[in-house]
């Protein structure tokens, strides 16, 4: 009896320990055995340092005379040190193509699909299997994808290709706006949420549960090649139309003709590939890219000075040997001065202190932010932006979006790092591309 009371206490004393391991000995210790964090530098991107400046127009933009600047401060981030190349791209749209094939293909064959997972679980709906690779030269998965092809009387020359108008990209996205808005707050006296919301579909209806904030986009992938010749009046811009986007001569170069909507599902894809791959190893994700703010643009192509009308510091488009910094139209008609005529690769130029390329020239810029004129007066001074997610139904102009940057066809006043310009988010453009950027959090970046 001594011995099993010896034990019994030996047993208590033990589970008292394991007991005040986990609760801290009655102390305020926090969960523990919380997984690690160190940040690492992303894969071709470069770290913005947070700091504050100010936003408005130089002194030399008389125009802008009467828009005050403010001061404002910008949290950390990350952004692309290029601007998203046309082999970056492409991974995105064959991604597109090859999750549709594969999920055409699994009706016939069931290896292109996963329908269990390693439990023997059902899995609705089945996940698509990488791994299994696509023949595209069989016959019989020709037949198996023939609503991916151009119909046969669509064919030039009876050749059969792809049809880039089924390359269609869909996602879901929490509209976090409409859900911070006070009067769509969850109302715990009633147990329900208050308020209205814009659906999917763009029609206002009153909120049933949280689902109605996840909002779902079906987005066209393939760049607007033919824009090379919707852009100019009287030009033979035939060669880049047929050829820019897929010839390996021109992987380096910066994709155009892309929307406002295309860019976003980039990001969204570009967040959901190394989400999986994290996923897998049992690693935390990230957070996710997305197109950077009109601020944060600026931020960034200032390169940490201040009062500087270009990203390489200075007054002037040239440097003290009277040669061009940046990609753009520097004379008259004259093109070819700053040593190309419309795109160039990116990097061609020097960086700014940051590290960022071609933040002035080669391609404008998509920014997330909506344009608004008057913006910078009612922009808040804590990372401030303006976004609106337009409706369909919605007039023109509240479909605007901040394009920064200047291009290869714009003259030295629209490269200044504080010059807005704006364009409608469902337009495509020879001259307009973008670059991503992904926040920070936690400590400084070292």
């Amino acid at each position: 009896m001594k011995k099993l009371l010896l034990i019994a206490t030996t047993l208590l004393i033990l589970f008292s320990f394991s007991g005040c391991k986990t609760s801290g000995n009655g102390e305020l210790t926090g969960v523990q055995d919380r997984p690690k964090w160190r940040e690492t530098q992303p894969y071709g991107m470069v770290y913005v340092r947070r700091g504050s400046f100010n936003i408005g127009p130089s002194d030399q933009d008389p125009a802008m005379a009467a828009i005050p600047t403010k001061t404002v401060s910008q949290e950390a981030f990350w952004m692309d040190d290029t601007e998203i190349t046309n082999n970056e791209y492409r991974q995105f749209v064959h991604w597109v193509r090859d999750s549709i094939a594969r999920r055409m293909l699994g009706d016939q064959y069931p290896e292109f699909l996963i329908t269990e997972d390693r439990e023997g679980t059902p899995i609705d709906p089945p996940r698509i299997n990488w791994r299994e690779k696509i023949d595209w030269s069989d016959p019989d998965f020709q037949m198996a994808m023939q609503d991916l092809y151009v119909p046969e009387n669509e064919r030039f020359f009876g050749k059969k290709e792809i049809d880039s108008r089924k390359l269609v990209y869909e996602y879901w996205w929490i509209d976090l706006q409409q859900a911070a808005k006070r009067s769509n707050s969850y109302n715990y006296e009633t147990q329900r949420y208050e308020g209205n919301v814009y659906d999917s579909n763009g029609e206002l209806r009153p909120i049933e549960n949280r689902s109605d904030f996840i909002m779902n986009d079906q987005v066209h992938v393939y760049p607007d090649t033919l824009t090379w010749i919707r852009d100019f009046t009287y030009s033979y811009n035939e060669p880049w139309a047929t050829r820019y986007f897929w010839h390996p001569g021109f992987d380096e170069y910066p994709v155009i003709g892309v929307t406002w909507k295309q860019a976003m599902a980039f990001c969204n894809w570009r967040t959901k590939i190394q989400t999986d791959y994290l996923t897998k190893r049992g690693q935390p994700s990230l957070q996710s890219y997305r197109l950077p703010t009109e601020v944060e643009w600026e931020y960034a192509a200032r390169g940490g000075k201040d009062f500087s009308m270009y990203p390489w510091g200075g007054y002037y488009a040239r440097d003290e040997d009277g040669v061009f910094l940046a990609n753009f139209k520097p004379l008259r008609g004259n093109y070819v001065e700053d040593g190309g005529i419309s795109t160039m690769k990116v990097g061609s130029y020097e960086p700014n202190e940051y590290g960022i390329y071609d933040m002035s020239g080669n391609v404008a810029e998509w920014t997330e932010t909506a344009y608004d004129e008057a913006g910078y007066n009612y922009f808040s001074d804590l990372n401030p932006t303006f976004t609106y997610n337009a409706q369909p139904d919605d007039p023109p102009v509240m479909k605007r979006k901040v394009v920064r940057g200047g291009s290869w066809k714009d003259i030295a006043y629209f490269t200044q790092v504080s010059t807005r310009n704006f364009e409608y988010q469902d337009t495509t453009k020879s001259y307009i591309g973008f670059r991503c950027v992904r926040s920070t959090f936690g400590e400084e970046f070292k």
